[in-house]
């Protein structure tokens, strides 16, 4: 059946607004199911976790309900999903966590392609360990991020290859589970930057073969929350400082302090408005918080709930990457048609993201005088500060950033091209 995005955008209040948003790679617009959610907790009787009474015992069921989540999103075991305020903080979680088994002598790989968040905390990390940094370059004239680039440098002395499933400056897309198999050839953790792929991609982490796994909900219609999947005993081996009254037990013993339940009821309901995206019908209306810790009937359309979450996800996903994909083509052929403008290159099959220079402009400039039309793009690094430095660009400004998401339409692109 075809994508229905009239009833995607529904569902996206704030769009009335009438902004064409094209910014999703910084950050996407909340689903109304989300916002309910995280209403629903803050106005309801939800205290601190004890199995005490019925209150306590319903943030329990929070946590457990979007452990839950998190797993049927990312194909994981709910017992091994970590909590955190951002993705960033949770790599420097796993990169403290790790650290302190390396010894003068060990290397870590990184690449030129990643996000700073992928890349900082392991080379500062390295640094304080007297541990050796190896980079891993892409190709400046096709954007790729070959396997070829990590075989000279992942060895037995390897202690950790970080990765990105999709760049969020120009979206390519790695082959990730080819270099995972080589860096666990030789006995390396694979720690996989998943930001920017799970707004667009199916993920499963298993068949990526990521040792780690992290992903931000607000880059897909959630809250301001970010988890990291590991397999249980992998966080068993990772070290973590804690206060001593806190639970020792894996993941809580990550999660430091009490965690905010509004938030995790909401990375719930996302997760749940996402396996609805190739379902006909209309988001129920009503949303009740029950016991279980989630709304009753919040984002749920009609027959969907009897299929398993997981499977829904990934025919969602699938849906929504089909979708991207062509109006990410119309975008493509646009920019590349105006002789002005130059396209950083990247290759085909990747996410629908694209960086972009308007001669003689700086970036920023470009960015303002979109947004003076109501169009939001980005501009600068995005904190893909190699690949810009490696490119040759950072120092003037970066590029300008354009990206579809599933709420984008072909109007929305043709705006934008005519702003252009």
């Amino acid at each position: 059946m075809p994508f229905d995005v009239a009833r995607i955008r529904q569902a996206h209040p704030a769009l009335a607004e009438g902004y064409a948003h094209f910014d999703g790679a910084a950050g996407t617009l909340v689903a109304e199911p989300v916002a309910r959610a995280v209403a629903g907790v803050l106005g309801g009787a939800v205290s601190n976790r004890t199995t005490a009474f019925a209150p306590g015992r319903r943030a329990l069921a929070i946590v457990d309900a979007a452990r839950a989540a998190a797993g049927d999103l990312l194909g994981a075991d709910p017992a091994g999903v970590v909590f955190g305020q951002s993705a960033t903080a949770l790599v420097y979680t796993v990169a403290r966590g790790l650290a302190g088994t390396w010894e003068p002598g060990d290397n870590v790989v990184v690449t030129r392609l990643d996000h700073d968040a992928n890349v900082r905390p392991w080379v500062q990390l390295a640094s304080a360990m007297g541990v050796e940094v190896r980079w891993a370059a892409f190709d400046p004239a096709t954007g790729a991020l070959p396997v070829a680039a990590f075989e000279p440098l992942v060895d037995a002395r390897t202690r950790v290859v970080a990765v990105t499933a999709a760049s969020n400056a120009i979206g390519t897309v790695p082959d990730v589970p080819a270099i995972a198999a080589l860096a666990h050839g030789f006995g390396a953790v694979v720690h996989v930057d998943g930001v920017h792929a799970t707004a667009h991609l199916p993920v499963d982490v298993a068949a990526l073969g990521a040792d780690y796994y992290v992903t931000s909900a607000y880059k897909w219609s959630g809250p301001h929350l970010a988890a990291c999947v590991a397999a249980p005993a992998q966080w068993e081996r990772t070290a973590m400082l804690k206060l001593l009254p806190s639970s020792d037990a894996v993941p809580e013993r990550f999660e430091l302090g009490t965690p905010s339940f509004e938030l995790l009821a909401g990375f719930t309901a996302a997760v749940d408005f996402l396996a609805t995206l190739d379902d006909a019908g209309t988001p129920d209306d009503t949303g009740t918080l029950n016991d279980a810790g989630t709304l009753d009937g919040a984002g749920v359309l009609d027959g969907a709930a009897s299929r398993p979450r997981r499977e829904r996800v990934l025919r969602s996903m699938a849906a929504v990457h089909s979708y991207e994909t062509r109006l990410f083509e119309r975008l493509l052929d646009g920019l590349r048609s105006m002789p002005a403008v130059r396209v950083l290159p990247a290759p085909a099959g990747g996410c629908p993201t694209v960086s972009f220079r308007v001669a003689g402009e700086d970036p920023a400039t470009t960015a303002a005088r979109l947004g003076d039309q109501g169009i939001c793009v980005f501009s600068g690094d995005y904190y893909a500060a190699e690949y810009f430095t490696a490119m040759g660009l950072r120092e003037t400004g970066g590029a300008v950033r354009a990206g579809i998401y599933h709420y984008t339409t072909a109007d929305e692109v043709d705006r934008l091209l005519a702003a252009l």
